[in-house]
């Protein structure tokens, strides 16, 4: 390959990488049948109790969140197929072969980052429409449903997807940065999981003014139909997000560029 290559041809080249390597497969299989089989499961015991549901509860309940609950278990996948298709070559010290055949750095982070969103964002749609489908007809007849020509039921679907696709970019800028599988999976975890436990230790008005400008909590006001208590509307959300994801990967990037292999 010529030193002086085209962002075309690096994002070509990372397609052929990121669809045959195994990690890759699994990883998206794995956002696939958490997203659906959770969404499912969910929303069929939520279905088999609907009964004992108190009339408070049915009154604020949510069918599209609900059925959407598997991008919840799903965006631990997704991390972890965002930083390993940086940090494997890290890894493997394949990296120092890549650069040698696209050795402009930010075109080969800005590539992968290109083929990230691409692939992921296929995916975590279609798993998103199909749950959110599939999760509508268990509750037919029983539980009240929802219906896609309602515009903010569309639009926490759509939110849905682009959610587990920008968490796969957020976790492939860790990556840039930390260049370790276990460090950059360890940071992604806790920022999603552990920190939101560690803020319940806080002060209530503490936790209303933090939380929800966590990357979880973010999540939950994206797929929302209707605002959540003290947390963003889903657009300002998904904007908030979007500038988690630029301003780390512009950082990692600019790392990357700096660094060593």
């Amino acid at each position: 390959m010529s030193r002086d290559v085209s962002l075309s041809s690096v994002v070509r080249s990372e397609w052929i990488k990121f669809r045959t390597v195994r990690s890759t497969i699994v990883g998206m299989t794995v956002t696939f049948v958490l997203t659906i089989g959770l969404g499912a499961l969910v929303t069929a015991l939520t279905r088999a109790h609907w009964s004992t549901i108190g009339p408070l509860q049915r009154a604020t309940f949510d069918p599209v969140s609900t059925s959407l609950v598997g991008i919840l278990f799903a965006q631990f996948a997704v991390g972890v197929i965002g930083s390993l298709f940086i940090t494997s070559e890290f890894t493997s010290g394949s990296i120092r072969t890549t650069l040698t055949a696209v050795p402009k750095r930010y075109e080969l982070a800005l590539g992968k980052v290109i083929v990230l969103i691409a692939s992921l964002l296929v995916v975590a749609e279609v798993a998103s429409f199909a749950t959110f489908s599939l999760g509508q007809s268990i509750f037919s007849g029983v539980v009240p449903t929802a219906s896609l020509s309602n515009s903010s039921v569309l639009r926490a679907v759509v939110f849905a997807g682009l959610y587990l696709t920008l968490l796969a970019v957020f976790a492939f800028a860790i990556g840039l940065l930390l260049r370790q599988s276990a460090a950059c999976i360890s940071v992604f975890v806790s920022v999603l999981l552990i920190i939101p436990l560690i803020l319940l230790f806080f002060p209530q008005s503490w936790q209303h003014d933090v939380q929800r400008f966590l990357p979880s909590e973010i999540g939950n006001a994206m797929i929302s139909t209707a605002p959540v208590s003290n947390d963003f509307s889903a657009t300002t959300s998904l904007i908030v997000l979007v500038i988690y994801v630029v301003v780390l990967v512009s950082i990692g990037m600019a790392t990357f560029a700096r660094r060593d292999a």
